[in-house]
């Protein structure tokens, strides 16, 4: 797959809705894994939602998953006896991983990708600026706070994700000890947005989509 194809696949993801197997609740589909049977009836997770057959759409959220394997909510969905494995929520983490892991490569062989502190501090001078920090979720608070003023200070608001650790960005990245990246604007930098949404909802980390400002929001606590 080239690049460019790879950044069109799933861009209308934000566009289509599904129905949640488990709540009912009707979500564009960014909001929700797809699932599909094996020919020997097991679950698999279709994170890219290409894989043939019919889709079973799950909210993205562990709690959520593992409802629907423990009260059998696939095998209603498809109205035949399915088997999902009680690890499904972990498999589906994996791969919404290496999902983001993959787009940052692709930024990174594109050129639309800052590494470290002081370069993305500087990028903040340009134009076009970086519109996403991606900040690894056990990297310093301080860092973050300093790094969103520097933004903050050009008069700048970028989007944060922090759900990814330092040793995940890394071997994205190709690089060691990553803490800080950012990204310009484009399709990638939305589809990671969109997947660290989805990825939020499996592990402990957090997405602020909002564009606030943590050393703000930490003096009004």
């Amino acid at each position: 797959m080239t690049a460019a194809a790879a950044i069109r696949d799933g861009e209308d993801d934000v566009l289509r809705e599904r129905r949640c197997i488990v709540t009912g609740e009707v979500l564009a589909e960014g909001h929700l894994i797809r699932f599909v049977a094996d020919p020997d009836g097991r679950v698999v997770p279709d994170i890219a939602a290409k894989l043939p057959g019919r889709g079973m759409w799950v909210s993205a959220e562990r709690a959520i998953l593992e409802r629907a394997i423990a009260r059998n909510h696939f095998s209603k969905a498809a109205k035949a006896p399915l088997s999902a494995s009680p690890d499904l929520p972990d498999r589906v983490e994996k791969l919404i991983v290496q999902r983001m892991a993959d787009d940052l490569g692709l930024a990174r062989r594109a050129g639309s990708v800052v590494l470290g502190f002081d370069q993305i501090t500087k990028a903040f001078e340009a134009k076009p600026a970086p519109v996403l920090l991606v900040e690894a979720s056990d990297g310093s608070a301080d860092g973050k706070r300093k790094l969103f003023g520097a933004a903050f200070a050009q008069g700048l608001k970028p989007r944060i994700i922090d759900c990814l650790n330092c040793e995940e960005l890394s071997l994205a990245l190709g690089r060691e000890n990553v803490v800080h990246a950012a990204l310009k604007s484009g399709q990638l930098a939305e589809r990671l947005e969109l997947n660290a949404g989805r990825l939020a909802g499996f592990r402990v980390g957090k997405i602020d989509v909002a564009g606030r400002n943590p050393a703000a929001d930490e003096r009004h606590e």
